[in-house]
């Protein structure tokens, strides 16, 4: 459903017929959008629709090819960031280590843009303490000033961040994946600043694939596909609608028919504890299934993946896999024996950077291979290409061809080039920690056939805080709170039920 178009008074920012390509590749090809001063608009789309090239323009980082932006009433073009700041965009980028400065305080992060704008190099701490604590006060940031940014938490770094866009009177405020990285209170938390923001009169443009996000903040969807605003949804919003409009299909209700598994155990995990007073747990994994585990961040789910990868250790308790037992001593002894790990960061423990020789879809591909593909040391780039060519039939990714580095696919693509890198050889045990994390619903689809259509002789174990995900993706799933695991079912009620019962235990609040 498309909402009625806003009067002129009220928009706070509009974007005309802009068009931005890159070689041959059309980004944008005449997108349209228009927010109003008061109102937070979702902006939907696949990996590729050009989202991320749209916020760049909008926020200064790159300049369009053709069409016309309007803030405020008056047509503006930006040739850096720091003008787009200036005329009153302020973006909040999903990296939130590029929020503040590392080794400068908190007070002295609030107040970087007035400090960096003076000129004054003799502003005391009294006076920055004050005027901190003024930009603080105007979102109800309450945060030690005197603490160091590295310290902080991403959730405590957005913040921050959107504390300074107020301070400097921004008009527009740009949020990409502003909770990939936040527990569900945190979100919350952002969710009741932005909705002061809002109320104040301030223009949201919210990026995110996380649907229930969008259901509790967003004014209206709008949704992105090839370069141009196809749909626009009013609240409450059609989800079904606006995911058929992003991928141009509809997606079938479930990828599986969750029914228990007869198949024999392929690992266990028997009275495990993974920090110390923690309540002791179990975990079986069959053949063929596919576990997830949902919980909070900071719950225990991505230790206890790391514990069997090898990277960290169990307080009591042990693994076995094949009825043998497993203490994997790191990565290369777990990848050798067919254990595989596909960590939350893929930029920082699965993607090399572009510069380096080898960073390419085929080089990453067979980089953990190399010793068993080629135990001669001599490198046959014809079977890397090969991998790499039947990966992208088999994945759907977008890419010229096995050549292509990493850096020039979106997200969903890249993490479908992380995933074949470990379908590219016989595999027991697959670890994937939030592996649909800032991936759009198109591409995670994809993700989910790929990780259900090579389940035959192995096992997958995923850790998602997304409780959709883990609904769409696995045959069973498992609650963890507090670093122990608690059983339910596939339902959203089972699952609310099972850590409902977790917390009153915690809070004494049993009843029987």
């Amino acid at each position: 459903m498309s909402l009625a178009s806003p009067s002129p008074a009220k928009i706070a920012v509009s974007v005309s017929g802009i068009e931005k390509a890159f070689g041959p590749t059309r980004a944008l090809a005449g997108a349209d959008l228009v927010v109003e001063a008061g109102e937070i608009v979702a902006l939907m789309g696949a990996n590729g629709a050009g989202k991320s090239t749209l916020v760049k323009i909008l926020s200064g980082s790159i300049s369009a090819d053709a069409g016309t932006i309007t803030l405020g009433g008056k047509t503006v073009s930006f040739a850096s960031p720091s003008e787009a700041q200036a005329a009153g965009i302020a973006t909040v980028h999903q990296a939130t280590d590029q929020a503040g400065a590392a080794g400068l305080t908190v007070a002295e992060n609030l107040t970087l843009n007035e400090l960096c704008g003076t000129g004054n190099f003799f502003v005391s701490g009294r006076s920055i303490r004050k005027r901190a604590q003024e930009i603080a006060a105007a979102i109800d940031l309450d945060l030690p000033l005197d603490r160091d940014f590295i310290d902080l938490r991403p959730a405590e770094r957005q913040l921050i961040a959107i504390a300074r866009a107020v301070a400097a009177k921004a008009s527009v405020l740009i949020l990409d994946e502003p909770t990939s990285s936040l527990s569900s209170t945190e979100a919350e938390r952002l969710f009741a600043v932005l909705r002061r923001l809002k109320a104040s009169g301030i223009a949201i443009l919210y990026i995110s694939h996380r649907t229930g996000d969008l259901a509790a903040i967003a004014d209206r969807a709008v949704v992105l596909r090839g370069g141009r605003v196809v749909a626009s949804f009013a609240r409450p919003i059609d989800f079904s609608a606006a995911v058929a409009a992003m991928i141009g299909r509809t997606l079938d209700a479930s990828a599986h028919d969750g029914k228990p598994s007869s198949a024999p155990i392929l690992a266990s995990v028997k009275r495990a504890v993974l920090v110390p007073g923690a309540r002791p747990f179990d975990l079986d994994l069959r053949s063929g299934e596919v576990v997830a585990i949902t919980g909070t961040l900071g719950s225990g789910k991505s230790r206890l993946l790391r514990a069997l990868f090898g990277l960290e250790t169990l307080v009591e308790g042990g693994f076995t896999i094949d009825g043998k037992p497993w203490l994997s001593t790191g990565p290369s002894y777990s990848i050798v024996r067919g254990v595989f790990m596909v960590a939350e960061d893929r930029w920082a423990s699965s993607l090399l950077p572009p510069e380096i020789p080898g960073a390419t879809i085929a080089g990453t591909i067979a980089l953990p291979h190399l010793p068993r593909w080629f135990p001669s040391g001599i490198l046959n780039t014809t079977r890397e290409r090969l991998a790499a060519t039947q990966a992208i039939s088999r994945l759907g990714i977008k890419a010229r061809g096995p050549d292509d580095t990493l850096d020039q696919l979106s997200g969903g693509n890249q993490q479908k080039v992380v995933l074949a890198r470990w379908q590219a050889a016989p595999c027991r045990l697959l670890l994937l920690d939030e592996p649909f994390q800032g991936v759009d619903v198109g591409a995670r689809a994809d993700l989910i056939a790929a990780i259900r259509g090579s389940q035959s002789g192995s096992a997958t174990l995923i850790a998602t805080s997304d409780t959709e995900e883990a609904l769409e993706v696995a045959d069973r799933i498992l609650v963890m709170r507090d670093h122990s695991l608690y059983e339910a079912d596939g339902s959203h009620g089972s699952l609310a039920a099972a850590i409902g019962s977790v917390e009153a235990a915690e809070t004494g609040n049993v009843t029987s």
